[in-house]
């Protein structure tokens, strides 16, 4: 089996029995696919992959992709019959090959947080060969890539989010559409997949309920505000301006069009986040992303619980959305700093 062919039953396996999202599938495909390249590359060039011991072991970045478990079975700790450079059924099974890859990455200046991406796809692709038994071990397994810096979300302040929300849009459709997926975004703390995902049929009115597909399409149905649903309301009333002869009937309809009739993508919703934040003079760069942490902060500096939180969010575990107790902090520390006399340790 050719290792492109390997990495399109990948792509089935994440669909049809992981149930992952279309954009998770994508992003491990772009990063696999990458890999590929790579390969095909360094096949190409003199030596070819069985000379990538040599070339790589002593390529810049290369010292940043370290290897763990370490033992006498092999270099890396891997099983002697599985050393640098060989094939298994025609999928490289090489540990050396791969910390190449990686350390072409760090070359090209791309982001830890990226690089641990994509070093996340390959563990999770030799993990199903292995599976599979199409390799005997995972040559990604043991590697170690240097911790990312510890991530804080970026967050709105309560004035910064009302300005935000008091930006005049226009009485078009697509401005009612804008307003509608902002006041969204707020009230009810969606992913921008989530967001582009609704249908009509998704919005309970009568209950103030929306349903929302997460991550591996796992449903779960959350309260709205009614500032965001009667924006959504007022859009509904104007979308067929832009549905068009495109659009069908029924319930099953998208929720927010583009301008050409068809389920605004992604990048059309960020283009229009762009918009309203320059808009609305914050002065800063605001993401889609940040209207969500914006939204789980908020809840915590009111006193709401994480599990709760964890639930609206649609995290699986509590300690990713344990990362808003340090934003929260943060935002305490401020706001100690600025108005406590004594906070810097002068005299009153």
């Amino acid at each position: 089996m050719l290792l492109k062919e390997a990495i399109q039953e990948f792509d089935r396996y994440m669909a049809v029995e992981k149930n992952l999202s279309d954009l998770t599938r994508k992003g491990y495909m772009s990063d696999l696919r990458q890999y590929l390249d790579f390969i095909e590359k360094q096949s190409a060039s003199p030596g070819g992959i069985d000379g990538i011991s040599a070339a790589g072991a002593s390529g810049e970045g290369i010292d940043k992709i370290s290897a763990k478990g370490a033992s006498e079975e092999g270099s890396f700790g891997i099983p002697a019959d599985g050393a640098s450079g060989k094939e298994v059924d025609g999928i490289p099974v090489d540990q050396m090959l791969i910390r190449s890859f990686l350390a072409s990455l760090y070359r090209a200046k791309l982001r830890k947080v990226t690089i641990s991406r994509k070093m996340a796809a390959l563990r999770s692709f030799y993990r199903y060969l292995l599976r599979e038994g199409k390799v005997k071990f995972n040559p990604a397994e043991l590697l170690q890539t240097p911790r990312c810096e510890k991530y804080i979300p970026a967050v709105l302040s309560v004035d910064e989010i009302l300005s935000l929300l008091g930006v005049t849009f226009p009485e078009t459709a697509e401005g009612l559409r804008d307003r509608a997926m902002l006041e969204l975004f707020y009230s009810a703390g969606i992913r921008l997949s989530e967001l582009t995902g609704l249908n009509i049929a998704d919005c309970d009115f009568a209950g103030g309920l929306i349903k929302v597909r997460g991550k591996g399409r796992k449903e779960r149905i959350l309260p709205v505000g009614t500032p965001a649903f009667e924006a959504v309301g007022a859009y509904l009333k104007r979308r067929g301006e832009l549905a068009g002869k495109r659009a069908q009937t029924g319930m099953e309809e998208p929720l927010f069009l583009s301008s050409r009739g068809m389920r605004i993508n992604p990048r059309g919703v960020a283009r229009v986040v762009e918009r309203v934040v320059r808009a609305s003079g914050i002065g800063r760069k605001i993401s889609p992303h940040a209207l969500r942490h914006t939204f789980a902060t908020h809840l915590l500096d009111a006193g709401a619980d994480l599990r709760s939180i964890q639930e609206m969010l649609g995290h699986r575990s509590l300690s990713t959305t344990q990362k808003y107790t340090t934003v929260s902090v943060s935002r305490l520390m401020e706001v100690y700093d600025r108005a406590h006399p004594r906070a810097g340790g002068g005299n009153t």
